[in-house]
């Protein structure tokens, strides 16, 4: 059997702390990040449903970031992007989950371009 890093381990109850406070309602979802190493993710959760309302990513088909230089560029517009398909869903207000990253850089990034975008947290 594998044994787990100190980080994930760490990381993992960060996730748990800080979901104990943070509830995506049908009124105000769940704006979720994940941050890997060479992409970002972000999805906006209804809890109540346990259904994905939302998704965006640098991934995505609809996402092209040729023309940006750096990740956190490409943050920033994956937040714009995801705002705008929110606003198309009807979604206004959004509970921000940082997903265990701090709150800077590219996670940062995200929550500034999707406020940009529109979204209110």
């Amino acid at each position: 059997m594998a044994k787990t890093s100190p980080k994930l381990t760490a990381r993992r109850k960060r996730i748990r702390r800080i979901r104990k406070k943070i509830a995506g309602t049908s009124e105000r979802p769940r704006l979720r990040v994940f941050r890997s190493n060479r992409h970002i993710y972000a999805q906006i959760i209804d809890d109540t449903r346990h259904a994905t309302l939302v998704a965006m990513s640098t991934g995505d088909r609809a996402f092209d970031g040729t023309d940006l230089k750096g990740k956190c560029a490409q943050a920033k517009k994956v937040g714009e992007l995801l705002a705008r398909k929110a606003l198309d869903s009807g979604i206004r207000e959004v509970v921000f989950d940082r997903g265990g990253n701090l709150y800077h850089g590219r996670v940062k990034a995200l929550s500034e371009g999707a406020r940009e975008g529109g979204l209110k947290f």
